[in-house]
């Protein structure tokens, strides 16, 4: 099963791609979409819309996990955050992906045990369990690869108990 994992942001949209085959995480690309600052709000959500959808094409993902928080520091924040969420779900769906959407506490549950966990404890963590030795990993894209890999270990667990 592989799966990209998106942590949406204007500034540095994370993105991970994650494979699991027999019982085995491979990281098959990670990393960070950061628009220009000087772009126009239009061309910084397009920008983020054409880089996902390459991911997508160039991947080919089972499936799609993206994180949804639940609250911004304020309105202009929300609204330019749904925004970003708003490409990211057009890139998803006109390559027929299924989508997933998970809260930051079940992602961080998921990866440290600990739903208030911060950034840097995921970044840890998800290093960690997913073998990963770059030093100079993003925040933006461990917390994409923790989406994904939340994503990939409830997915395991509820297939393993529908097996039983």
């Amino acid at each position: 099963m592989r799966v990209l994992g998106i942590d949406p942001s204007l500034q540095s949209t994370g993105f991970g791609i994650i494979e699991f085959s027999n019982n085995t995480y491979t990281v098959l690309s990670c990393g960070t979409i950061k628009p220009s600052r000087s772009q126009l709000l239009h061309h910084k959500i397009n920008k983020i819309k054409l880089r996902l959808e390459e991911l997508i094409k160039n991947y080919e993902p089972e499936e799609v996990a993206i994180e949804n928080p639940f609250f911004a520091r304020n309105i202009k924040t929300a609204i330019t955050l749904g925004q970003v969420r708003g490409a990211a779900l057009v890139a998803v769906a006109s390559h027929n992906c299924t989508l997933f959407e998970y809260s930051p506490l079940e992602i961080k549950k998921a990866v440290t045990g600990y739903g208030q966990a911060d950034k840097n404890q995921v970044r840890i963590m998800i290093k960690t369990l997913l073998n990963i030795k770059d030093e100079n990993l993003e925040t933006d894209a461990s917390d994409a690869l923790a989406t994904a890999f939340c994503h990939l270990n409830l997915r395991t667990f509820f297939q393993k108990i529908k097996e039983s």
